[in-house]
């Protein structure tokens, strides 16, 4: 593949783009429940339009663009008001929840090399459930995970585990509000207490519930407390192109004070170069995004989102009770928001994943954890709720199919696999590939064996074979 030597016509390359979306996962038709937040055509629009009027805009120098300065900072302000801070609070515009969290944690390990040096091998304490950005930021920025277990019932975070884990070393507390793979937020206000009484900086992964939350509370819902107003709190990222429903690459990291979020901050003089002052990880962003949720969120209005985070709780509500009455399904704890998940002890369910593919649906599988036994994940959002009979009724029929079929003889694969791992076989991404009919970076139509080997892999193993797989995936 190269750069064509003459440029071809407008007709021909938006023929070709068009062509290859036929590949991806029809979003449109309310049957994903991932990666896709769909607030209806309206807002998608508008979002769209905003977006392209500053998609060339660059948000790198203020001074040349101080039209995405203000786009941002009143952004920015609008989140921090839903999420009750005062005049005080700060916050950045960034590219997404990781992009926010990895700023969380970078800001905690220059905070503590100012006011605690001592510490030379810094930690930060995070529940099992917890994303795993926070564990590509230490990964990036030298910090030591400490996880802690959760409830096994609850699944939310175990403080008094929290509290034993708690060393001479720790910079930072984390929380979510709500963790993604169960949909419950963990006990905020006991966290924040522990974080005042070790004097430490408390992080709250609002990410994929900040907005959505906030409205369940002005209607009434019985929100635990996650946002500003509980004491402890130090930091908090919320995306908006989640349950904000703008355009992506648009989130929000904040700070309890303009003081801390000044170790966020970088800078350069020390080159050739102009002048480098990044408040956030990109240099050159493009305005678009900033555009996009300012334009969203004015278009949508508090009315608005009321409007659509009731809708999404009705169809939730319904989703679990009909998830309830399927046999051999159960749903995981008492989900906080429009997320949830369910598991069963009586059919694989990594076929039934496969299952709704066939029938048109986009779920996710997550794997067996310590206390959290193998299970399929909904997040459920606007586009989703026309669908909730169609979604049930395709989950009927996937269980009853996959109950009808003779069991997934996964264990001689299971075992060639530990075989191989054993002898530390230099080539086991081609061997373990081949034992699920992967060739050349290409997946199976089915899924089930695949994961169902991943499932079974040790973790450094698991590790191994995906950045193998996406090695091969990217040219």
């Amino acid at each position: 593949m190269q750069i064509p030597e003459k440029g071809l016509p407008p007709e021909q390359i938006f023929a070709t783009l068009n062509a290859i979306k036929t590949y991806d996962m029809n979003w449109k038709e309310g049957r994903m429940y991932a990666y896709v937040y769909d607030p209806g055509e309206a807002a998608m629009e508008i979002g769209r339009q905003a977006y392209l009027t500053y998609l060339v805009e660059n948000g790198l120098d203020p001074t040349a663009f101080p039209s995405v300065l203000k786009l941002e900072n009143e952004v920015v302000r609008m989140v921090i008001h839903l999420l009750r801070g005062d005049e005080r609070v700060v916050g950045n515009f960034t590219t997404g929840g990781t992009e926010s969290i990895l700023l969380a944690v970078k800001t905690a390990r220059d905070y503590a090399r100012v006011h605690k040096p001592h510490i030379q091998e810094p930690e930060m304490v995070l529940c099992q459930t917890a994303h795993h950005a926070f564990h590509k930021a230490a990964q990036y920025f030298g910090l030591k995970v400490v996880m802690v277990p959760f409830d096994p019932n609850t699944f939310r975070l175990d403080v008094e585990a929290m509290r034993k884990a708690i060393s001479p070393n720790t910079i930072l507390l984390v929380a979510s509000a709500p963790a993604y793979s169960q949909g419950v937020i963990d006990p905020i206000a006991e966290v924040g207490a522990l974080a005042q009484e070790h004097d430490l900086l408390f992080h709250v992964d609002a990410c994929v519930g900040g907005i959505h939350l906030s409205f369940m509370r002005q209607l009434g819902y019985d929100v635990p407390p996650f946002d500003w107003t509980v004491p402890g709190v130090t930091s908090i990222s919320t995306d908006l192109h989640k349950f904000g429903y703008c355009p992506k690459q648009a989130s929000v990291i904040m700070y309890r004070t303009p003081e801390l979020r000044r170790f966020q901050i970088f800078t350069s003089t020390r080159t050739t170069c102009y002048t480098l002052i990044n408040p956030t990880i990109l240099s050159t962003r493009s305005g678009g995004p900033a555009a996009g949720a300012w334009a969203v969120l004015n278009f949508l209005g508090q009315q608005g989102y009321r409007k659509i985070v009731s809708a999404v709780q009705e169809a939730t509500a319904q989703m679990i009770a009909g998830v309830e009455t399927i046999a051999d399904l159960r749903v995981m704890g008492k989900p906080d928001m429009c997320l949830f998940a369910f598991t069963s002890q009586a059919i694989n369910l990594f076929q039934v994943v496969d299952a709704m593919a066939q029938r048109g649906w986009t779920v996710q599988p997550q794997f067996t954890k310590p206390n959290a036994p193998r299970n399929i994940h909904i997040s459920v959002n606007y586009g989703n709720v026309r669908r909730v009979d169609d979604f049930l009724l395709a989950l009927r029929q996937s269980v009853a199919e996959v109950s009808a079929r003779p069991p997934l003889q996964s264990e001689p694969l299971i075992a060639e696999l530990k075989r191989l791992i054993e002898e530390k076989s230099p080539n086991l991404f081609e061997r373990a590939a081949a034992l699920v009919g992967m060739e050349n970076g290409n997946l199976p139509r089915e899924m089930a064996l695949v994961n169902t080997l991943l499932e079974a892999m040790p973790e450094e193993v698991q590790s191994q074979f995906l950045v193998e797989f996406f090695n091969q995936l990217y040219r």
